[in-house]
């Protein structure tokens, strides 16, 4: 198996780091606990590691593009002390009615639209239904589900309220974790069934 055309895709505030509404300080940034080793053990399996974020607070005029390059370079620097890396960031900056132009549009990037997971199938040549998805919002899930990839919600950040969501709209992830952790856990296990196939 070519693992290296497999990804996982993480967004970011609520999954790997813990929920801030529009964050736009780093020292605001903390990672969700055990994110760091996480990711480091996605990076040891050999896939691909990719974040994918809605920042509408860029079009609404909250931070800017390179308000974004601080608070990713925070978030590189928090993974490397325990060994992780993220191969790509993928931002969508727009909002289809809040904010101005260019922001203000109907793009194809925000979730739950593809976007972001089809820019990454471009650049890393992936095989999208040997891929994951993990999130904490349906907007996640369904951004997941529409290039058929593996769907993991997690419980922190919007993810209790998610859990609710999928009860009450009969959304089914392919699974649902307590954290990254847990999601990693999951990965893991699933890549060993398919060498295993």
């Amino acid at each position: 198996m070519n693992t290296q055309r497999i990804a996982v895709f993480l967004d970011r505030d609520g999954t790997i780091n813990e929920e801030v509404e529009f964050l736009t300080n780093p020292a605001d940034l903390h990672l969700i606990p055990g994110a760091a080793k996480a990711i480091h053990e996605l990076n040891s399996s050999g896939v691909i590691t990719c974040v994918f974020s809605n920042q509408s607070g860029i079009a609404r005029g909250f931070l800017t593009e390179e308000d974004l390059v601080p608070i990713h370079a925070k978030l590189t620097g928090d993974l490397a002390t325990e060994g992780a890396k993220l191969d790509r960031f993928y931002i969508c900056p727009h909002h289809p009615t809040e904010g101005n132009p260019p922001y203000k549009v109907d793009c194809d990037c925000r979730k739950p639209k593809p976007g972001m997971i089809l820019q990454g199938k471009h650049e890393f040549d992936l095989n999208l239904e040997m891929c994951f998805v993990v999130g904490d919002r349906l907007v996640d899930i369904n951004a997941g589900k529409a290039v058929g990839a593996t769907t993991i919600l997690v419980r922190t950040g919007y993810g209790k309220d998610a859990e609710r969501e999928c009860v009450v709209t009969g959304m089914q992830p392919d699974a649902i974790t307590d954290s990254i952790v847990e999601a990693t856990e999951f990965i893991r296990d699933r890549l060993k069934d398919r060498q295993r196939n």
